[in-house]
């Protein structure tokens, strides 16, 4: 019997070549924020994938709080990000754009000039993060968003999705997880407003359903996905009380609006609280599209949760920073090189492209 995970599986209108995805990996090499050849290089690489979601990629300069992170609300941005599409493209692969506003997890040694960090409550994000000017920083405080913000920062996602398309992309994907703008709505740890965007579950869910609504309305709902993390603890966010009824709400209403997929990450391989099997059950049951799942997968995990329909799509993350040809090495079932941790987020080319495709280690050896 053939493997689900080596076999073409359809994402809407699109058929992918195989059931693995790339998952995004923040990479820090958009020099002045602009994606560039060497960016082209590394995708291209890895187009084995069926599916690849970007990096993080800020739909405005409110959302460039790391070091180095590409965005896609400015022309030069979108000439960049062609040269990466057409790449992946001509290696047959499928490549979605990740749209990430960092929010409060930020600092102002990143952002460009006029940009200031906003967020759904002033409330100050635990720990540091890598400035380029400054070393190691604290997060500051940052702003309360008006609901004129809101409504810009919406249509700064609308317009970022548009410029995605413009430049090649075959979608985008609402990045909704690990702490950044879009969860920071959700969690009521980092969300403390008074307003209809905030309070009970369902206000804390509005601003992120209408984000999805308008992206949807705009480029189509077969080409928007969204990214979750339920009981994450990434970013100073965590588990709360309402967990499971928030996102099986949200995933009814995403549902409502036709989303092509919803990515469920798992960060327990890295020490986060591991997701109830309740909840992605009540996540599977209220979504009727596809169902990405990743965190901390091997090839017989992956398997074993498309042969019990856990989910449709599976997502590996750091195995593909080291193996471009990650699909292959699985498929043979060759021991995979480990990535260079010091590496993941420099600024060149080394322990980003300079990893040995399959052939050549093999002819190492």
């Amino acid at each position: 019997m053939s493997s689900k995970l080596f076999s073409k599986t359809k994402l809407g209108n699109l058929e992918l070549k195989n059931a693995i995805a790339m998952a995004p990996m923040t990479r820090c090499r958009a020099i002045n924020n602009i994606p560039n050849d060497l960016m082209a290089t590394y995708y291209a690489q890895r187009a084995g994938a069926g599916l690849i979601i970007t990096e993080g990629t800020s739909p405005s300069p409110n959302g460039l709080g790391y070091a180095r992170i590409p965005g896609l609300f400015s022309q030069a941005q979108v000439e960049g990000w062609k040269k990466v599409t057409s790449a992946v493209h001509a290696n047959k692969g499928i490549i979605f754009a990740q749209l990430m506003h960092t929010g409060r997890i930020g600092h102002p040694n990143n952002l460009p000039e006029g940009a200031e960090l906003v967020a759904p409550s002033a409330i100050v994000a635990k720990g540091q993060m890598w400035t380029d000017k400054g070393g190691m920083q604290d997060h500051p405080a940052p702003r309360e968003m008006s609901k004129a913000d809101l409504e810009k920062a919406k249509q700064e996602f609308v317009h970022a999705s548009e410029n995605a398309i413009k430049a090649g992309f075959d979608g985008v994907e609402l990045h909704a997880a690990n702490g950044y703008l879009l969860e920071q709505f959700l969690n009521p740890g980092s969300n403390q407003r008074t307003d209809e965007y905030g309070g009970s579950f369902e206000n804390r869910c509005r601003f992120v359903i209408e984000v999805a609504k308008s992206v949807a309305e705009k480029i189509g709902k077969e080409k928007i996905g969204i990214r979750l993390s339920p009981y994450g603890a990434f970013n100073d966010v965590g588990p709360f009380p309402e967990t499971e009824e928030e996102y099986s709400y949200l995933a009814t209403k995403l549902n409502e609006i036709g989303l092509v997929y919803i990515h469920l990450v798992d960060h327990s391989s890295m020490g986060a609280p591991k997701v109830e099997p309740g909840t992605v059950k009540k996540i599977r049951e209220n979504f009727k599209n596809t169902l990405i799942l990743s965190g901390g997968y091997d090839r017989k995990r992956a398997e074993s949760d498309l042969d019990s329909k856990a989910g449709d799509i599976i997502a590996f993350g750091k195995p593909f920073l080291a193996n471009p040809d990650l699909v292959a090495r699985l498929e043979k079932d060759i021991a995979l090189a480990s990535p260079d941790m010091s590496t993941f987020y420099s600024a060149d080319e080394k322990g980003y492209t300079d990893y040995p495709m399959l052939e050549v280690a093999m002819a190492a050896k």
